[in-house]
């Protein structure tokens, strides 16, 4: 059996915006949102983790507040089946259901805010929140030793786990990394704009030696929407994941993990 890291080429490359064409696995359905600095994506999940609706997407709006955020979220996801509990990826730090970083949202609006609790009343079904980037690896691992995953989007996210268990979410991007900027900084969507594909990719490479001499990482998995530009041969244990894990590994907000167990993403 396949673990999501082992997909074939046209595994990776299939619609994300296309439900399943398998009959959904019974059990409750979870409503996977995926809050990002440019865009909000939402699709309904079934109990292995697939898609059972299309993928709805919006623009994320300009100074998006946490009241316009939970007002757009309620719109965005109305078209969609029903769904017995929600699972949300926010880009900062959150801790309890509770905003603690929001640095590429506008972070003197989010510092505190109740995300958890606003969308459990909006929707009225029960609401689990964790760092975005967090929940990608959660889809992405595998549940062996010590892997990391990094998300190159509008900012940079980073997540670390052992064993399948997540460890205590770092605000990696907005650390030192060379030439007295951040990772961020030289890794982000403006630095690429700024700098080109050809030295951005250098920067990533650098990134990947200076976070495996950081971690000592078995694996390290790269997504978000700017891992497309990656053009150098990757390391063998370095592995490009789709973005669509973004949202399937929500459905681990609400399984427990053992050590290794890949089970509700093996495919038939």
């Amino acid at each position: 059996m396949k673990t999501p890291t082992e997909q074939t080429a046209a595994d990776k490359t299939e619609s994300a915006t296309s439900p399943s064409r398998k009959a959904a696995a019974p059990g409750p359905r979870t409503l996977a949102i995926d809050i990002g600095g440019t865009g909000l994506k939402a699709s309904v999940l079934d109990t292995k983790g697939r898609m059972i609706s299309e993928r709805v997407r919006v623009d994320t709006p300009a100074k998006c507040g946490p009241r316009m955020m939970v007002e757009t979220l309620a719109k965005l996801v109305a078209p969609l089946p029903a769904y017995d509990r929600v699972s949300v990826g926010f880009p900062g730090v959150v801790r309890r259901g509770k905003v603690m970083t929001a640095h590429n949202l506008g972070q003197k609006a989010w510092e505190g805010f109740d995300l958890d609790l606003a969308l459990t009343r909006q929707l009225r079904k029960p609401v689990r929140v964790l760092n975005d980037a967090d929940i990608q690896g959660l889809g992405a691992i595998s549940g062996k030793g010590v892997e990391m995953v990094i998300t190159l989007g509008t900012g940079m996210g980073s997540s670390l786990a052992e064993d399948g268990r997540l460890s205590t979410h770092l605000e990696l991007a907005h650390h030192p990394f060379r030439k007295g900027q951040t990772y961020e900084e030289q890794l982000g969507k403006a630095a690429l704009e700024k700098v080109g594909k050809r030295r951005w990719n250098r920067r990533v490479e650098k990134a990947i030696e200076s976070l495996r001499i950081l971690t000592n990482f078995n694996r390290l998995y790269i997504g978000g929407g700017n891992a497309k530009a990656i053009k150098f041969k990757l390391p063998a244990d370095v592995k490009l994941v789709s973005n669509e894990l973004g949202m399937r590994g929500g459905i681990w907000l609400w399984v427990e993990r053992s050590p290794g167990s890949t089970d509700i993403f093996r495919r038939s």
